[in-house]
């Protein structure tokens, strides 16, 4: 018997769905640090720096976020910050994933109410 196996579309995993979804909630101010404190302050959970940059790297190789540089500041030495936009790749990824959360919820809303804090 074959079994013709069909590619599926990577899903973003927690951290990246975080990431993507503070992306989407700052609009034109989303670089590394705000992603990050938008998330701790979100979840009242720490993110460590790296792991928001290696997901911002990981988001980027899959055609979920693209990048641009803004103007360089002296606060930060002659620096530039590299902001980050949502593509339509990553918002229909970010879509799928939510929904399949949803399904798995779905009708065990009820018998989760104390676990989804509700």
């Amino acid at each position: 018997m074959i079994v013709e196996k069909i590619p599926k579309p990577p899903n973003p995993g927690g951290l990246e769905q975080l990431v993507l979804i503070a992306i989407l909630r700052l609009g034109d101010k989303a670089y590394g640090v705000t992603i990050q404190t938008q998330i701790e302050e979100r979840t009242c959970r720490p993110v460590a720096t790296a792991a928001i940059y290696i997901t911002l790297d990981r988001l980027a190789k899959k055609g979920y976020i693209s990048s641009e540089l803004g103007e360089p500041t002296p606060e930060r030495g002659g620096r530039a910050k590299k902001y980050f936009k949502i593509t339509a790749l990553g918002e229909k990824a970010l879509r799928d994933s939510l929904s399949l959360i949803a399904k798995m919820v779905g009708d065990l809303r009820p018998g989760l109410e104390g676990i989804l804090g509700q």
